[in-house]
């Protein structure tokens, strides 16, 4: 009976090796491929690691070579030159190109660069706030009161990044146009808002102070 049994494992070891060989000439091609794919996938991921390190290095050279120019004039005609291979990248270069062009005394132009930031949609929201936010700044002395409230009332939306500075500024065009009972109003509840940091809550006391209002205690926050 053993040799019959040995014979018979003998025999079954041979048939699962026979199929084992079948199945993979049949689909061993499978394990290759899955193979050339997870190298090259590989490869391609530090490729393109590298090429965003090079163009990184490559935009931070050309912008530290235009911002050293002295003349502002000057250091804004070089960043104008700076080509950037992101949407990221274009919003630094254009946010630099603004200071410069504000320091050069155009205004106009400093405004049109941090514009073209506000309306980039595939740039982070925040990105685009700041710029919105700068903008309107730069324009205080040009852009009519109901204009800039409004755009500083989009700002000013709940769960918007800048929403506390904007009602910052909305309370200052309420000054502006003479509503003191609505800026001290508006003023009292930025200092009691949850979000808000020490230095805005100082200001909002002291223009509350300037106005001829007296702050309201500061309700004791939970946590």
């Amino acid at each position: 009976m053993s040799d019959v049994d040995s014979f018979i494992d003998e025999v079954t070891e041979e048939v699962r090796r026979d199929r084992l060989f079948l199945l993979l000439r049949r689909w061993g091609w499978v394990g290759v491929l899955a193979v050339v794919l997870i190298v090259g996938g590989a490869a391609f991921n530090e490729i393109r690691k590298a090429r965003a390190t090079s163009q990184a290095e490559e935009l931070g050279d050309a912008i530290l070579s235009a911002l050293a120019q002295n003349d502002s004039a000057e250091r804004a005609g070089s960043l104008e030159s700076v080509a950037a291979a992101s949407p990221g990248g274009d919003a630094v270069v254009d946010m630099l190109l603004s200071a410069s062009q504000f320091e050069a005394g155009s205004v106009e132009e400093a405004v049109n660069s941090l514009n073209a930031i506000a309306v980039q949609g595939d740039l982070p929201e925040i990105y685009r706030a700041i710029a919105t936010f700068k903008a309107l700044l730069l324009q205080s002395d040009t852009l009519p009161p109901a204009d800039r409230r409004q755009q500083f009332e989009a700002l000013a939306a709940p769960g918007a990044p800048l929403r506390l500075l904007a009602e910052e500024q909305l309370a200052l065009i309420d000054v502006s146009e003479g509503n003191v009972d609505a800026a001290i109003e508006r003023l009292q509840a930025l200092r009691q808002d949850a979000e808000i940091g020490v230095d805005l809550q100082q200001r909002a006391a002291q223009l509350i102070v300037a106005l001829g209002g007296e702050p309201e205690p500061l309700v004791a926050r939970q946590g």
